[in-house]
């Protein structure tokens, strides 16, 4: 604890001292000192409050700016002549404004924002007017649509690692599969991590198995929102990492739509056209993406997405939205990877070792959001949902020479690796693994907010309830022959879970300085299985009737204040309780035996600070703290393992610091007509064993997690100019990460255990705007030095992140 303590300390000091050292010293100087101000103003609602952090572009110049948390702007050093101004800020209709700027006459513009009629009724997990984090009680991210476009992702994960602390680990290089760990959680298949789109979760089954097998496409986002602070105790089940939600477009109030096209190489394509109107009091968004490859790294893929949002406008007090999406996904994904020996050779990176296998991916949702605003300060939300997912997963078998150098007597003739080495060497065999799942998921939620004063204080309460029905079908299909679908049935069962949760928070603005913000949430799972046929040992496959259930319930809290001692500090802290509820299929044995497993459990801690010093330089600094009194780790293929069950992690503590830093460097060299922005985002991150703990008769207390670097940066370099000429250069370092509790250094033979050595990837974005064709163009290269380097030893061996690709494209608007 007195490490924390001390980096905690620093976190809020840092900032303060070097804050009022630089501006004594001269160090920091104001970059606008002996500039003229061509335009300044303030901005308000027609209520006349101020609105801090609203957008103020000239058109047709890079000369933009943000008002300051009164609500008030300046620019500098415009010549002579008329202009438009465009003024925009989430929640608030956008807006322009001609003005006329003549010798260096100072123009004092008041600018009245109307606030959007009907908004698409929806939970987003960062309010709409909180998005600029004057007054959010936690650490947050917000990924907006300029960020998406600067970085031209072919994956999510590019996106979801623009946010300090979150370690992203690529499995196939396109993110169909996304791997998220939050401040040294382990990232396996986002386990840990609550993802939800536009506020719903899209989990196989977000209790009983809350594995990432379908990821939201990120082509057809305008924004990712993380939350990793208190307010977490809003959302559930998963409470321990954080809540990432993905954004989709709502209707528009005019008629828009684009056409966007990216091509590549191994024949990548990615088409999508959307849509968007409102028609008198309905509101419609649409959009269908196609994207595919031959092969991309290690897969080819096709994926067809199609999604649909309706906004009725049913009264002035009343609004009804209605989301529909369909999802269809074949690609030849696989479990195997690389043996060591096959990465020493370095000349198979990215073969095929098992060309049949195929993955089958279809989801079906349907999601119905309402809202009744009873007065402007009282408001009912209430969002009805449901999905399915099938995950059928057609895998060939293999076998490794750890015994013998004697292939099995099903095997096809092909070996990889090599065989004088004793595990370093596949024979594939030739024999089918149908995994064949099917998961349902339905949920009703009514959430009501209020407004309101006591004791001369503004409130806001929250008050909500959710229950949520999930049930999975699995089954295993075991055939004779290479990919063949049809076969001898193995395993047969059903699972199925009854989640009731109810939450309330209250934020109060003790003062116009102090805001605190506290919240309980109440979590009860029911879940019981139903084994219908599989094998026993000594026995082999039989039917039977194997039904275990039990029921899991806990209270979680949470604290959080935000502090502004002055105009440009924020300094924020909160703690909460981290709750994970267990896998059904862990809880319950394959002969049905009950557990009695708890929830993972954790207590989290965080401070940190958010500044805008001179207008040009942001930084946000965050010390946390993560206290598991047992941290459960499942044994699954996807982790690593063979078969179902759980790794008794014991106590665990992740202690740290992460931070963001931007840099507006045109303001600082005086650039006019360019705009130059540097930004980096970094963590260090100590999770390990706490307690003693025995392996192999090993003592692991202090030994690191798997798969929690201690270090890990992301950096962006970006460059805009008057003319339409746009480039982004991005870093991401990675230090060195174990993957074994054991923190084994040599690689095992087989790939599957060893320490992933640190890496360094760039990636380069250019792009050229032509405003009178309402088109963009671009070139972006992922991994533009071409490094090879291991991302991955799981599932089962070596996993190289994606080389150089390259893609050209262009996006239409209309």
């Amino acid at each position: 604890m007195k490490y924390i303590y001390t980096v905690l300390l620093a976190v809020v000091l840092t900032p303060l001292i070097f804050t009022n050292f630089s501006q004594a010293t001269g160090l920091i100087s104001n970059e606008n000192e002996g500039k003229s101000v061509s335009i300044s103003g303030k901005v308000t609602s027609l209520d006349g409050e101020t609105i801090p952090f609203a957008n103020i572009l000239v058109l047709g110049t890079v000369k933009g700016t943000y008002t300051n948390l009164d609500g008030s702007f300046q620019i500098f050093d415009l010549p002579d002549g008329d202009y438009s101004i465009k003024i925009s800020a989430v929640g608030f209709k956008s807006f322009t404004k001609e003005v006329n700027v003549t010798l260096g006459q100072l123009n004092k513009l008041d600018l009245v924002f109307e606030e959007i009629g009907v908004e698409m009724p929806q939970i987003t997990v960062i309010a709409d007017k909180d998005r600029i984090f004057s007054r959010v009680p936690g650490s947050v991210s917000y990924i907006d649509q300029k960020e998406l476009k600067a970085l031209n992702p072919i994956s999510g994960n590019e996106a979801i690692r623009r946010s300090p602390g979150v370690h992203v680990v690529d499995e196939e290089g396109v993110g169909m599969r996304v791997n998220i760990g939050i401040r040294g959680l382990d990232p396996d298949r986002s386990r840990s991590v609550l993802v939800m789109e536009d506020g719903i979760p899209v989990a196989l089954a977000p209790y009983g198995e809350p594995e990432m097998y379908y990821s939201p496409a990120i082509d057809r986002m305008t924004g990712v929102e993380i939350l990793k602070g208190s307010g977490q105790v809003l959302y559930g089940p998963q409470t321990i990492g954080g809540v990432v939600n993905y954004i989709t477009a709502n209707p528009p109030q005019e008629e828009e739509g684009a056409v966007k096209i990216q091509t590549g190489e191994g024949g990548y394509f990615s088409g999508m056209v959307s849509y968007g109107n409102t028609f008198g009091n309905t509101g419609i968004a649409v959009n269908l993406l196609k994207k595919r490859a031959d092969q991309v790294g290690y897969v080819g893929f096709d994926i067809t997405d199609f999604n649909t949002k309706l906004l009725f406008n049913i009264n002035p007090k009343s609004s009804l939205g209605v989301k529909l999406g369909i999802y269809n996904e074949t690609s030849d994904a696989t479990y195997i990877g690389l043996t060591q020996t096959m990465f020493d050779a370095g000349n198979e990176d990215f073969t095929r070792m098992a060309p049949n296998d195929r993955l089958d991916v279809r989801r079906y949702s349907l999601s119905f959001s309402h809202q009744y605003d009873f007065n402007k300060n009282v408001r009912l939300k209430t969002t009805a949902f449901g999905y399915t997912t099938t995950r059928n997963w057609n895998r060939q078998d293999f076998t490794r020479n750890t015994n013998s150098n004697n292939p099995p007597a099903n095997w096809t003739g092909v070996t990889w690796g090599d065989t004088a080495v004793p595990g370093g060497a596949v024979f594939m065999r030739n024999s089918t693994g149908n995994r064949d799942r099917q998961f349902e998921v339905a949920g009703l939620e009514p959430r009501l907010e209020i407004d309101y004063d006591l004791f001369g204080a503004k409130n806001e309460l929250i008050v909500g309830t959710r229950f949520l029905y999930e049930r999975a079908y699995e089954q295993r299909v075991n055939g004779t022959k290479v990919g063949v679908q049809s076969g001898n049935l193995v395993e047969d069962e059903i699972r199925t879970g009854y989640a009731l949760s109810g939450y309330v928070q209250n934020k109060i603005n003790v003062t116009d300085k102090l805001l605190l913000s506290a919240g309980l949430r109440f979590e009860n799972f029911d879940y019981e299985r139903d084994i219908n046929r599989r094998s026993f040992p000594g026995i082999g496959v039989r039917d039977t009737v194997l039904m275990a259930g039990n029921a899991i319930t806990e209270i979680i809290p949470g604290i959080g204040f935000n502090y502004k001692p002055t105009q440009v500090i924020s300094v924020f802290g909160g703690a909460h309780r981290g709750f994970a509820p267990p896998r059904v299929k862990d809880a319950i044995s394959n002969v049905g035996e009950i557990y009695q497993l708890d929830a993972e459990k954790s207590w989290n801690y965080e401070l940190g600070l958010r500044t805008d010093i001179n207008n040009w330089i942001f930084v946000e600094m965050t010390g946390f703290f993560m206290d598991f009194s047992n941290q459960i780790i499942p044994v699954s293929e996807s982790s690593g393992g063979l078969g179902t069950g759980l790794v008794n992690g014991g106590a665990t503590n992740h202690k740290g610091i992460e931070g963001a830093v931007v840099f507006d460097l045109s303001r600082v060299i005086g650039m006019k007509k360019t705009k130059l922005m540097y930004d980096f985002n970094a963590a260090y991150v100590n999770a390990s064993f706490s307690e003693d703990r025995f392996l192999e008769e090993v003592n692991i207390s202090g030994n690191r997690t798997p798969y929690a670097p201690q270090f890990f940066i992301n950096s962006a370099f970006t460059l805009e100019t008057q003319s339409g000429f746009g480039a982004r250069l991005n870093g991401n370092f990675v230090a060195s990460q174990f993957t074994d509790e054991l923190n084994t250094v040599a690689s095992s033979s087989s790939g599957e255990i060893g320490q992933i050595p640190s890496y360094f990837v760039m990636d380069a974005v250019l792009n050229y705007n032509v405003a009178k064709w309402n088109t963009n163009f671009n070139l972006t290269v992922k991994n533009l030095t071409d490094e090879r380097y291991i991302s991955n030893r799981r599932p089962q061996g070596i996993r190289l992140g994606l080389p150089r690709f390259v893609t050209a494209g262009f996006e239409f608007r209309f």
